[in-house]
């Protein structure tokens, strides 16, 4: 299930609450609104995502007006959300990677945690072209590899100018994850341990043998107000406060886990010896 399918679907149960609520039926629902006779069956269930119309005769018949504004923003927050990787790449990766640029300059903190590959914002010129190959590979996308590898490259002057500032969390297991040949790995592995001494940068690893703490993927933060999430087939950006909470509360309980400093650094160093690197 995917979040939208998620978010229709917890839209769903809050409308059928207010409706309950109510003490209206469905089908009287659906007669006052001058509906189909399934449509609030649908709705309810998570198989149709009602318009912002919907929602306010919904709240109308319901007696539920300042629920209204909450729930438009639900809605229109599920309807950004999901953006199909395919229209994205459709365009090339470097324009993806420029919309970073824009993002991530606007920022002043930026946080993520990435569990199989090393951050975009910490890659060296081979170990970016590499994953960014296989991208294209993947999707069948427009090859701009050049560019998008270029554009990657520019990404990281924000880590040298202005005030902004980063703390990166990185899943031990991305540090064996085979990237490149071993020379671009070892390149990698060696540049990520210098960056951990960066000014304005913090870098901590998240060992094998930290406790679960729920179903995670990779997510960036942007300050405190939007969430970027990247899955398989989409896109995700973040901004309902309720989500936020989830993925800030997620975000704590794994830096408190995560080994930083000395202890990093020894995990980058038994990485590099492991790998006979």
């Amino acid at each position: 299930m995917t979040r939208v399918d998620e978010g229709r679907q917890a839209l769903g149960v809050r409308l059928r609450e207010l409706r309950v609520s109510a003490r209206i039926s469905g089908r009287d629902l659906a007669a006052r609104a001058d509906w189909g006779p399934t449509k609030v069956s649908k709705i309810e269930h998570g198989r149709q995502l009602p318009s912002e119309e919907d929602l306010a005769v919904w709240c109308r018949i319901t007696e539920n007006e300042l629920a209204l504004p909450d729930l438009i923003a639900t809605v229109r927050n599920v309807n950004a959300a999901h953006l199909e990787w395919r229209r994205i790449a459709a365009t090339g990766h470097a324009r993806r990677q420029r919309q970073s640029i824009e993002r991530e300059a606007a920022t002043g903190l930026v946080r993520g945690y990435d569990c199989l590959l090393l951050p975009g914002l910490l890659q060296t010129r081979d170990y970016a072209e590499a994953v960014l190959r296989r991208c294209i590979r993947f999707l069948g996308s427009p090859d701009d590899l050049e560019q998008a590898v270029a554009a990657r490259m520019e990404r990281q002057r924000v880590l040298r100018e202005g005030l902004h500032r980063f703390h990166f969390l990185i899943g031990e297991s991305a540090l064996y994850t085979s990237v490149g040949d071993g020379a671009v790995r070892r390149a990698q592995l060696e540049y990520l341990h210098t960056m951990m001494s960066a000014e304005r940068v913090v870098v901590g690893v998240v060992p094998n043998t930290a406790e679960f703490i729920y179903e995670t993927t990779n997510f960036t933060f942007f300050d405190t107000h939007l969430v970027q999430v990247e899955t398989i087939s989409a896109e995700l950006t973040i901004r309902q406060p309720r989500e936020l909470v989830l993925y800030e509360r997620v975000f704590r309980a794994l830096a408190e886990q995560a080994a930083y400093g000395d202890a990093a650094q020894t995990l980058i160093k038994k990485a590099l010896a492991e790998g006979d690197l």
